[in-house]
């Protein structure tokens, strides 16, 4: 009888028929449990403790999407990496790292898919101006590669491992797009980023009596500056957004205090392409800010008075490029300045790119087929060929598009701080990637990506909130 009555309401949903969006997660749910008690005995006790741990974040995430979100922000720059194997190719031969977030992401993924196939109201993927150029993006560089694998130029797993990780930067930007429902919750996620940001730095300033560059922690044995110095960059435009719009004398204190924080890491990162964002981004501020007559004297002060009160080592740092390669044959020299062996390295490698990127001019060598090139364009375009770099071209002018679209029409100082500060930060991650794969970078395009569907959604919360 209790058997028949489970039947009658599986069979039939509020209209007398046959649905299978309830059939189909009972279904998977059997498989997965049926699987479980095969797999679990043959588990260490650290791996059983991590299927538990799995499954917990599994269930909040079914039933709390937004808790799951926070777990994530906070593990976008504090988990720890694994080496699980390695890779080959002609772009790199190292160990492929996997992080508590990839995990996270993977989790909460099948917990939104299998919430979607229950309640269909809710829709897989909300219609957002990103969606189109995302899909072509994520298209050509998944046939690229699998076109550079036939032809022996691309090693499957290395290029499968790193086209997964666009997909998962993704996956992030449709998570909180379809899940942000109002302003409150907006303002809860900016802070647990703010507060993220807050942890790090601090961690970053714990480096700075070692004399070594600072990086963000669990980066393994060598850490990455300028990684960090793009995330920081990004972080405080946000945040200097919010000091230009917000109307309280207390609020704006206590974004100066935080921008401070993340300033101090910021400088002793001695990224040099950071440090270039970061001047992007002043300009940036200077174009796009509202009162332009407040912020212009403000910003060019902060500009001539950096040589002044910056640390030496920063100093140093950026005299470096232009004294090291002095006495050298061997160097870069442009407008009768010698540049230093590093700089001079990377031209060199950007130079013989663009000959072999003749070779494949539509489609490239695909993802990883071409040797590493520590630069966004031109890796695009020796990787997806001229079509890819288009896509990405495209994809980035329909994102400003969206942020500007979002500062104009947004009301709340509170929303119109965070659009600019994105604007602002976006300029600066387009500077920092003419030296650097910045939009390839996990621990900047995860912070980028949430954010970005939080600028996407503002028009339409404010609209909700309308009465």
């Amino acid at each position: 009888m209790y058997l028949r009555n489970v039947l009658k309401i599986v069979s039939l949903d509020n209209r007398g028929q046959t649905t299978i969006e309830l059939i189909l997660p009972l279904i998977v749910v059997l498989f997965a449990l049926v699987g479980l008690a095969y797999v679990i005995p043959m588990l260490s006790v650290t791996k059983s403790l991590a299927l538990a741990v799995g499954m917990v974040i599994f269930i909040i995430s079914f039933v709390r999407t937004d808790l799951a979100l926070y777990i994530l922000i906070f593990s976008m720059l504090l988990s720890p990496e694994f080496i699980i194997g390695s890779t080959e190719g002609a772009s790199l031969s190292r160990g492929v790292t996997l992080r508590i977030d990839d995990f996270l992401l993977v989790i909460i993924g099948f917990s939104w898919l299998a919430k979607m196939s229950i309640n269909k109201e809710l829709g897989l993927f909300l219609r957002t101006p990103l969606n189109r150029p995302i899909a072509y993006y994520l298209i050509i560089c998944l046939v690229s590669t699998l076109l550079g694998s036939v032809f022996g130029r691309v090693d499957l797993k290395t290029g499968f491992f790193f086209v997964l990780k666009y997909f998962e930067y993704m996956i992030i930007y449709f998570i909180v797009v379809n899940n942000l429902e109002n302003k409150e919750q907006l303002r809860k996620y900016l802070w647990a980023i703010f507060i993220t940001c807050a942890i790090v730095s601090l961690i970053g300033m714990a480096q700075i009596p070692g004399g070594e560059r600072v990086s963000a922690p669990f980066e393994g044995e060598f850490g990455e500056p300028n990684t960090f110095g793009g995330y920081l960059v990004f972080i405080m435009s946000i945040v200097m957004g919010l000091v230009l719009t917000c109307s309280s004398g207390r609020d704006r204190f206590f974004y100066i205090c935080l921008i401070l924080v993340y300033a101090v890491p910021f400088i002793y990162t001695r990224s040099r392409g950071s440090y270039a964002a970061g001047i992007a981004v002043m300009f940036a501020f200077i174009f796009l800010a509202e009162k332009k007559l407040l912020v212009l004297p403000v910003f060019l002060l902060m500009m001539l008075s950096l040589p002044f009160v910056a640390p030496n080592p920063a100093k140093e740092r950026v005299k470096y490029t232009f004294t090291q390669g002095l006495n050298r044959q061997d160097v870069v020299e442009i407008a009768g300045i010698k540049l230093d062996t590093s700089t001079s390295a990377r031209l060199r490698s950007w130079q013989e790119a663009s000959k072999d990127w003749i070779q494949h001019p539509i489609l490239g060598f695909g993802v990883t087929g071409y040797r590493f090139q520590d630069a966004q364009y031109v890796r695009v375009i020796t990787e997806t060929g001229f079509s890819g770099l288009f896509l990405f071209f495209v994809l980035a002018g329909t994102i400003f598009r969206q942020a500007k679209y979002s500062f104009k029409k947004c009301s709340d100082n509170f929303h119109k701080g965070i659009t600019l500060g994105f604007l602002a930060g976006f300029i600066g991650l387009l500077v920092h990637a003419l030296a650097a794969n910045t939009f390839i970078i996990v621990r900047i395009m995860e912070p980028f990506w949430f954010l970005t569907a939080m600028i996407v959604m503002i028009p339409e919360l404010e609209k909700a909130g309308e009465p």
